[in-house]
């Protein structure tokens, strides 16, 4: 019944290997497997293809349980057809109905041309329940092969894209359309492959080598998410959940991260690693839009959700693509009420030209709005710079953060010292020879810094809830957390919904 040599000589599994090397060994349990295409077009005959070329089902992943359905392209290309569309649909609605993540395992050329309009129905009723199940269940979208038209609208709803390294190929117009359009040659994979999703587009989450690797990250993701949404619950894999101040321990490594030098790079990873549980940090979109880090860790058991500036690349400051992906993770965290911990050492939005072609504004907001519409836990903690706009955005005090903390090594201001010495006194210094002027620029500089780089003065006024030792962050979040544990928002205004800045 099932051709696993054809799949074999592309390289590829086939769709039930796929299943079984994924899922818990004897754990999945076909549903439709007697379902067939009722067409007769085009050469193509009532009942022609088993299965209609997808296989659904359900199972479990570490005793999770998950719906699960994959696409065989040894049936008609994986092509998607009235049936094939139908069981996919039902699939997603099993799993909104039985409240645990649904994966989708998509290797497909594209809606059935023999089916004309019934294979359009087809993805028009898979579209549906993507959104249905949005921010209710956990949706994961495995590109396992080609995935064109039609095909790839569905994983871009859902909230993680796995690629596979020389096996993923995502784009809704093939080399060949593009061709005959533009007369513009490309390969498949420099159009749409794996390394294009990951890096360039933000298409994709999860980068993987090969497909062995990629059901193991899956596993790995399912067992840190929480499976459906459920108010008021802390999603942990530990035995009981422990009181803030049993156990209590600091680590020191965390007070010898931030450089002494105010513009010298460093690692956000270190910072996280030393709040986090040991090896629980998952990194989403880890090659995209560098210069913010976002992704799963826990907390003594508890799972939480870290938006992090990382000064390493663009010095931590915030462009489109990174305000898009920032903003995405929030949302994401909210629909399940996972707490968000923010880690801020951002310099401003990024300048230029090329930023504001591409609608920094408009990505900007996304960011702003995002953050001030999330009523999960909220947490900040400012390590270093938090200038302008960009210290607004990044979960202060005033889009309704719950606690907001800095290190001693805080600088929290409208912009750095040099740059507002040079707009405050620059009227002044600009008839002065060099020498008065570089004393005179650098006393500012210096009476800037006393009286705006630190936050003391944000401490003042309420914006920053207390001022932390680095090595006691740990256990001052996880006391938050079990504080908020029961959070209510206490306003909330009746409309049907937002305009978010699209």
């Amino acid at each position: 019944m099932y051709n696993m040599e054809k799949q074999h000589k592309l390289g590829k599994l086939h769709a039930l290997e796929r299943i079984c090397m994924l899922l818990d060994e004897d754990s999945f349990r076909e549903i439709g497997s007697n379902i067939t295409n009722l067409e007769d077009a085009f050469n193509i005959r009532k009942g022609q293809f088993p299965y209609d070329g997808v296989i659904t089902g359900y199972g479990t992943i570490g005793g999770q349980k998950v719906v699960i359905y994959s696409e065989d392209f040894t049936v008609i290309g994986g092509t998607l057809g009235k049936q094939h569309g139908f069981k996919i649909a039902n699939a997603i609605k099993l799993a909104i109905e039985s409240r645990c993540p649904v994966i989708g395992i998509n290797d497909s050329g594209g809606a059935r041309i023999q089916e004309g309009v019934n294979a359009l129905a087809g993805y028009g009723e898979i579209f549906y329940y993507n959104t249905m199940a949005s921010g209710y269940i956990p949706q994961i979208s495995i590109i396992a092969g080609n995935c064109a038209g039609g095909a790839v609208y569905s994983p871009g709803i859902t909230d993680f894209i796995f690629v596979i390294d020389n096996i993923s190929q995502m784009f809704v117009t093939g080399p060949k359309v593009i061709k005959s359009v533009t007369n513009e040659d490309i390969t498949a994979d420099a159009l749409g492959g794996a390394n294009v999703h990951a890096a360039r587009s933000g298409v994709a989450h999860f980068h993987m080598p090969d497909e062995k690797e990629c059901f193991r990250r899956v596993r790995e993701l399912i067992a840190m998410i929480p499976p459906c949404y459920e108010e008021g619950y802390l999603h942990s894999n530990a035995p009981s959940i422990q009181t803030y101040n049993n156990n209590v321990s600091f680590n020191d490594k965390l007070s010898h991260i931030i450089p002494e030098q105010s513009n010298q790079a460093y690692d956000v990873h270190d910072v996280i690693d030393g709040i986090v549980d040991e090896n629980s940090f998952l990194e989403v979109q880890e090659e995209f839009a560098r210069n913010v880090v976002v992704g799963f860790g826990r907390i003594k058991g508890i799972a939480i959700g870290i938006i992090a500036d990382q000064p390493k690349f663009m010095a931590g400051a915030l462009d489109c693509d990174s305000s898009d992906k920032a903003a995405r993770f929030i949302r994401y965290c909210d629909c399940f009420n996972l707490p968000i911990i923010t880690l801020t050492d951002v310099p401003g939005f990024f300048p230029g030209k090329e930023q504001e072609y591409k609608g920094i504004i408009r990505h900007g907001a996304k960011l702003l709005y995002a953050y001030s519409e999330a009523t999960t836990i909220k947490i900040n903690v400012i390590l270093r710079k938090a200038y302008g706009g960009a210290y607004i955005a990044m979960s202060s005090k005033h889009l309704r953060a719950d606690f907001v903390y800095a290190w001693p090594t805080a600088e929290i201001a409208v912009m750095g010292a040099d740059g507002a010495a040079d707009i405050l006194y620059g009227k002044q210094m600009k008839d002065m020879d060099p020498a008065t002027k570089a004393a005179f620029r650098q006393e500012k500089i210096d009476e800037y810094n006393v009286k705006f780089m630190n936050p003391s003065i944000a401490a003042m006024h309420g914006y920053v809830d207390e001022i932390i030792k680095p090595e006691a962050t740990r256990e001052r979040i996880y006391g938050d957390i079990m504080i908020l544990s029961d959070k209510r928002s206490l306003d909330s205004v009746k409309k049907k919904h937002g305009n978010i800045p699209l």
